[in-house]
């Protein structure tokens, strides 16, 4: 029986870095791609504000990146690696909106299971205290409508956001106040003028939240439409515009800014003082 023989081969030394040199380049480019897919898919995801309900906190044409693994379910090993936590008071979630889940909204955590919550002009109070939120700003008159809660089910509410904002006042509401059932947060947006948020279609479900965002790693002014429109034409116009106007409208100012949270050690949770008139907390 013929048996093979393992021999050394004859290389020649000028030739040998030529042949082995593309097969290195491809896996080292290959396996670059893989870990930024699998960073940009499992670590962090870049995300996009297309509107103003975060402002002035996050503002419209602000571009972040997000941790996807802040808010992650632990594991029996992983829990001891990774910092996992559950959200917590002022902090920054970006989510799959309830009514909507191809949809991704950003808002600030106000309330956490088990708190009691309502609004009365403007105040939000949180298991009767009332809250200092510098972060809030107002750009509109006083609504009693809307800068009251719990109120009347919103009128232009339909489908399932109704359905959620019915849930919520008819089964959640204890004594003229909100409670955050279990595994559900109440969001709300710091323009609280107008913020589509929990006030008017519900929790937010654990299971909804993608993470929190770490740093806008770039910021450009852009109108709503140009950023939200998915027609090739609003495409075509935001390159267009971005070709003739990208170092005059990128917001340099806040590029690589870092989003931090606002937790009850920094806000100085207190009763404050209320207006003459105003009920009691």
């Amino acid at each position: 029986m013929a048996q093979l023989t393992a021999t050394a081969p004859t290389v020649n030394p000028e030739s040998e870095p030529k042949r082995e040199q593309p097969r290195n380049s491809i896996a080292e480019w290959a396996v670059t791609i893989l870990l930024l897919l699998f960073g940009t898919t499992t670590l962090v995801q870049a995300f996009v504000i297309p509107t103003g309900s975060m402002e002035d906190t996050l503002l419209i044409g602000d571009h972040l990146l997000v941790d996807k693994l802040a808010y992650a379910p632990s594991g029996p090993v992983s829990k001891y690696l990774l910092p996992y936590e559950e959200p917590k008071h002022g902090d920054i979630i970006v989510f799959r909106y309830p009514v909507d889940i191809s949809q991704t909204f950003v808002k600030r955590v106000i309330g956490v299971p088990g708190d009691h919550l309502k609004m009365i002009e403007r105040a939000v109070y949180r298991n009767g205290v009332r809250l200092n939120e510098p972060y809030v700003y107002h750009k509109f008159p006083y609504d009693p409508a809307r800068d009251n809660m719990p109120g009347e089910p919103s009128p232009f509410a339909e489908g399932l956001q109704a359905q959620l904002q019915k849930d919520m006042l008819e089964n959640h509401v204890v004594n003229g106040e909100i409670v955050v059932p279990p595994n559900c947060y109440f969001a709300m947006g710091d323009n609280r003028d107008n913020s589509l948020d929990s006030r008017y279609w519900g929790f937010v479900p654990r299971d909804n939240i993608i993470g929190k965002p770490l740093i806008i790693y770039w910021s450009y002014r852009a109108s709503t439409e140009d950023l939200a429109g998915n027609s090739v034409g609003s495409l075509v116009s935001h390159f267009v515009d971005l070709g003739e106007h990208f170092f005059t409208r990128t917001r340099w100012n806040r590029t690589f800014r870092v989003i931090r949270g606002f937790p009850d050690s920094q806000l100085g949770d207190q009763p404050l003082p209320l207006k003459a008139g105003s009920p009691n907390p």
